[in-house]
């Protein structure tokens, strides 16, 4: 298998996607990428949400590093100032029916770091392992036919050339072409749909204070249930001793990108705990605004003819609502179900291959969309789809198991092990998650955070609302 591969796109997803065409034996990788790479981790053009809040889950990370092997990518991320956090104990979170315990026992964990950080690791550990060759260029469409894509047409200062590839990949991101790229080839009728809740995200840096260096992150989540705008805030730590917070609200509950109306949004939330810490943190950045956020979903896996030599992974397949922390996992589930099909073919121009990738790809897709839109959809002014009946009985079911969380270890370990993408959806259908849910929570509701007293005291000298 040494043959050309070229993958559209220089981001998680086109990284990871190279990474296991190198593994596979493919000698000549190309990755195009209109952008001017950062040589370090350092926010770029085209990732739009790279300023916000992203949490890289268990199962998303383990991918990863089946994906590139033998290198420690968690190592690297800890050792360039990512943290581990722990669901059951490392994390103060408000949930729309109340706050989370903390519990001392084994969970799963999450790493937080700056989506820069992620994207540089990958990218600089795929160039150092592989012999994984990034161009600059635009891709200005796909070559060949309805019945295979013999390469890209990449456009330039000079004008338009032909890249010739025995397989592509398509990993441009949100913004990806492919629907007019194939309607270009003759193949028409691709599905898409999109549902969009009207999420702004405002996020902004800001120095950790002295002494508050093992804050637990911290979470109000938007409350998708009382027929208003969500509203959410997150105090994540990152790597250089600093605190990304980021706020979130629907259509009609969007959060504003001056620093004194950030500051009320924060003490305006349920609870005002993010508001209280960073009242007394230093700031470090401005405020920045995204908009990218509506869920999309091209449905290329159902197009009766699909031509050989085209795969399409990541964001270009469908997006999600960020709020969910789902993106980058799914790009990494894809990236190896591409891995796992080279490995059953004998090169890379076989019959079905291209298809077969597309359909694998697809289904933690569509589990994704599945839990990032049954809860949109809630929102009132959320376009694109209203909630069904079993729209309304997976959410009276998720919020009894929620209520369950806030106290029984049982119910909670399901959705952690959900969120964390360690395992499908189904996990919350179990036997032993069904009785969680059906006998509620063990244990009273708590009243406020379930803080130590050494994170009251921090949280005491650092809030200067006075609330």
């Amino acid at each position: 298998m040494s043959r050309r591969a070229v993958v559209v796109g220089a981001g998680l997803a086109g990284m990871l996607a190279a990474a296991v065409l190198a593994d596979a034996g493919v000698e000549d990788v190309v990755v195009l990428d209109r952008d001017d790479l950062p040589d370090g981790p350092r926010q770029r053009r085209g990732l739009p949400q790279g300023r916000h809040a992203h949490l890289l889950m268990a199962g998303g990370l383990a991918a990863m590093e089946e994906i590139v092997p033998g290198v420690g990518l968690r190592k690297r991320l800890l050792a360039a100032g990512a943290h581990e956090i722990s669901l059951s104990s490392g994390m103060l979170a408000r949930t729309p029916e109340g706050w989370l315990r903390r519990w001392r026992r084994e969970g799963p964990v999450m790493l937080t770091c700056t989506r820069a950080l992620v994207d540089w690791t990958i990218r600089s550990t795929v160039l150092e392992h592989t012999a994984v060759e990034v161009r600059r260029a635009a891709v200005a469409g796909l070559t060949g036919s309805a019945g295979r894509v013999r390469g890209v047409r990449v456009s330039g200062p000079g004008g338009e050339e032909d890249l010739d590839a025995d397989l592509v990949v398509d990993a441009s991101g949100r913004g990806t072409r492919i629907v007019p790229w194939l309607e270009r080839l003759g193949l028409s009728g691709v599905r898409t749909r999109t549902v969009d809740s009207g999420l702004v995200n405002a996020s902004r840096l800001y120095r950790v204070p002295a002494g508050a260096e093992r804050f637990p992150l911290t979470i109000v989540q938007a409350d998708p249930y009382v027929s208003r705008p969500g509203r959410s805030a997150m105090v994540m730590p990152v790597e250089g001793d600093r605190w990304l917070v980021s706020c979130g609200g629907t259509r009609g509950g969007e959060p504003p990108a001056d620093p004194e109306g950030f500051l009320r949004y924060t003490l305006g939330l349920p609870d005002p705990i993010v508001g209280r810490l960073v009242s007394g943190a230093e700031p470090l950045t401005d405020v920045h605004l995204s908009r990218s956020t509506s869920n999309v979903r091209h449905y290329l896996d159902k197009v009766p003819r699909w031509p050989e030599g085209l795969v399409v992974l990541g964001d270009a397949l469908g997006t999600f609502n960020p709020a969910y922390g789902q993106g980058m996992s799914v790009a990494a589930f894809g990236a190896r179900v591409l891995g796992r099909e080279l490995g059953r073919a004998d090169r890379l121009d076989a019959p079905g291959l291209a298809r077969r990738v597309l359909r694998g790809a697809a289904r933690p897709v569509d589990a994704a969309w599945a839990m990032a839109v049954g809860q949109d959809v809630l929102y009132p002014a959320t376009r694109g789809g209203r909630p069904g009946l079993a729209d309304r009985a997976a959410t009276a079911y998720t919020r009894r198991m929620t209520r369950a969380a806030t106290g029984s270890f049982a119910a909670a370990s399901a959705i952690w092990d959900v969120t964390s993408m360690r395992t499908s959806p189904a996990r919350m259908f179990h036997p032993s998650a069904v009785l969680a849910a059906l006998a509620g929570p063990s244990l009273p509701p708590l009243s406020g955070p379930p803080l130590t007293p050494g994170e009251r005291e921090v949280l005491a000298g650092l809030d200067r609302a006075g609330v």
